[in-house]
């Protein structure tokens, strides 16, 4: 149902509010750069930051936006059962393709707490439900037991694994049924979790090279693997780069540098250090990607 390239679209802000007709160009951007699907409001989208109100307004424009052309996943998790139950019934609403419900942060359930969870938001939200782990921000991870036991959940369909432990990944694709989705959640192991079975990626990296990161995914799903290579160490850097800072600091400030947004944050976000903020300059221009920046 999701596979290939799917943008953890960025949120751009301007005068402390939600730009929205930033957010359609780079919906836009998305779709003239063959970006498989769009994934709002998860955490390259700020969405710990954004009110509910914007959460909701954010999910709906971009669908709008989209009008149908590529999947729009929203973000909908919490780390309150009841909480991320209403966001999910939300994105059903809103028209969205599927939901990204993360683990339950700061709780530490157990697993049978986490199955618990997910199954309550299936049951009560009549949408595909991506499990999102992310043990590096939620502290708790997903064992891939749990994981198949949820993969039985009908709506329960894919999982972004954003663990980077390439041995968990394989037992969960082992252990889940042909037509669970597992997507990569961390852009240095897109393809190498493409290549032992997973359909793609929700990416960070999509959203300053599109192009790069689908055309990578797209070689590997019609099995070009030797063109998905050379694109995976063509990004290789750019990977790097995005991750020298607190996700999505590098993004945004990649982007700005592209024209394409104001370097606005939310605190506890800030924009990255005088130092950093030149050494992303200098590599957008060395990658190609540089345009007019934006003044905040």
């Amino acid at each position: 149902m999701f596979e290939g390239s799917n943008v953890a679209i960025v949120t751009p802000f301007r005068d402390g509010k939600v730009d929205e007709d930033g957010v359609r160009a780079l919906v836009d951007f998305h779709l003239e750069n063959g970006t498989h699907g769009i994934v709002a409001c998860g955490t390259t989208g700020e969405a710990a930051t954004l009110s509910h109100e914007e959460q909701d307004a954010v999910i709906d424009l971009i669908i709008k936006r989209v009008d149908g052309r590529i999947p729009v996943i929203a973000g909908s998790g919490s780390n309150s059962t009841a909480e991320a139950i209403r966001r999910t019934q939300f994105a059903k609403a809103a028209g969205a393709s599927g939901a990204l419900v993360v683990v339950p942060y700061y709780n530490k359930p157990t697993q049978e707490g986490l199955y618990r969870h997910f199954k309550a938001v299936a049951e009560a939200a009549d949408i595909p439900i991506v499990v999102y782990n992310v043990p590096g921000r939620t502290v708790i991870s997903i064992a891939p037991e749990t994981v198949a036991r949820l993969a039985e959940i009908p709506n329960i369909v894919a999982i972004k694994e954003a663990s980077g432990d390439l041995k968990m990944i394989c037992s969960v694709i082992d252990q889940c049924p042909d037509d669970f989705t597992v997507l990569s959640g961390d852009d240095f192991v897109n393809l190498p979790l493409m290549m032992m079975g997973g359909k793609g990626t929700i990416s960070v990296t999509a959203n300053v090279a599109p192009a790069d990161v689908s055309g990578m995914c797209q070689a590997q799903l019609d099995g070009d693997t030797s063109r998905a290579l050379e694109l995976h160490y063509k990004m290789w850097e750019l990977n790097k780069m995005m991750f020298i800072e607190s996700n999505p600091i590098p993004a945004k400030a990649t982007l700005h540098f592209m024209g394409k947004c104001a370097l606005e944050f939310r605190l506890p976000l800030c924009p990255p250090s005088a130092e950093n903020l030149k050494k992303i300059e200098a590599f957008a221009k060395s990658y190609g990607l540089v345009g007019e920046a934006v003044m905040a």
